[in-house]
């Protein structure tokens, strides 16, 4: 009988999962997060201090692993955050801040903070252009919100609108913007898409003036009830909306426009990793620990609109 991924050592040990997280975020011995010190730092194993502890001699601070990544200051223990990091990673359609609060016995507003961290966590900083030589990138935009018809009374709250770009069996990136025009898409079209790629998007306007900008650029008209000619399609990208909005609507129910962004990663994140791309729920998991370094996210932090533009 194949063993449970949650009843791994480290799932329920917390030196167990502090060796876990070191084995990933400090691959080579502990490093001073203050100065970046690696050599001069000592272990401290003296009474009274929390497993982990370490000591940098150079800058004379005191650190742990948990240092300046989103676990910083974090009361859960760390083997609830791998058993966390674990379920979100591992559900395609997402795991939310009640069901963190049923399965892992934290309060609720711990487990709506934990998620955001998570999803923090798997958001990426790589920002080079998707596509290239040979490779096919697809765009398209939808718009996330309630529908009218489902509305008992009030008024009908405003969709928010989405922009994805689809890498052909690769990555996927989203963004969300203040309205689809060719003044918001463009500049990101031009950012993350690379020149050399096949471009495939429908009949839109928005994309008709930047489309000769890339080695080849396609549309269909959907229009026309045209959906596939050869090669020009849109699927892949729609397939992702697919997944996305199942997510949004029967997981989460509503997303403000506020924290849209780090949800947005968090689908893109699992998209990107996918068991297509060869990877499986724990190497997915692995992906995302070591995403947690360098990012900090405080709780009034989550509570702040992210306006700039969020990459994956």
């Amino acid at each position: 009988m194949a063993q449970s991924a949650l009843s791994a050592e480290h799932m329920h040990d917390e030196a167990a999962a502090l060796a876990f997280i070191e084995a990933r975020l400090w691959p080579n011995g502990p490093i001073c997060p203050h100065c970046g010190e690696t050599i001069r730092v000592g272990r401290i194993n003296a009474k009274g201090f929390k497993i982990g502890m370490c000591k940098c001699y150079a800058c004379r601070k005191k650190f742990s692993v948990t240092n300046k990544t989103v676990m910083e200051s974090s009361h859960i223990p760390l083997h609830v955050w791998l058993q966390g990091m674990h379920l979100m990673c591992s559900s395609k359609k997402g795991f939310s801040a009640n069901q963190f609060h049923r399965v892992l016995g934290i309060t609720l507003k711990s487990a709506w903070f934990l998620g955001h961290r998570l999803r923090e966590a798997m958001r990426s900083l790589n920002v080079e252009p998707m596509g290239g030589g040979g490779l096919t990138v697809e765009a398209d935009e939808t718009f996330i919100g309630g529908k009218a018809e489902n509305r008992a009374f009030g008024p009908i709250p405003p969709k928010v609108a989405v922009m994805s770009l689809v890498e052909r069996n690769g990555r996927v990136r989203s963004f969300s913007v203040p309205n689809v025009t060719a003044q918001n898409l463009r500049p990101i079209i031009g950012r993350h898409v690379h020149r050399d790629s096949r471009f495939m998007t429908d009949e839109s306007g928005i994309y008709t003036d930047i489309g000769w900008n890339f080695a080849d650029h396609q549309t269909v008209n959907h229009s026309a009830k045209e959906y596939v000619r050869d090669t020009a399609y849109t699927n892949t990208v729609e397939g992702y909306f697919s997944i996305l909005k199942r997510g949004v609507y029967g997981i989460y129910q509503h997303v403000s426009e506020a924290h849209l962004p780090r949800y947005l990663s968090e689908f893109d994140f699992r998209y990107s990793y996918r068991v297509a791309r060869g990877y499986s729920d724990s190497a997915r998991a692995d992906v995302a620990i070591r995403g947690m370094a360098g990012k900090r996210l405080t709780y009034q932090g989550t509570r702040r609109q992210r306006t700039e533009e969020v990459p994956f």
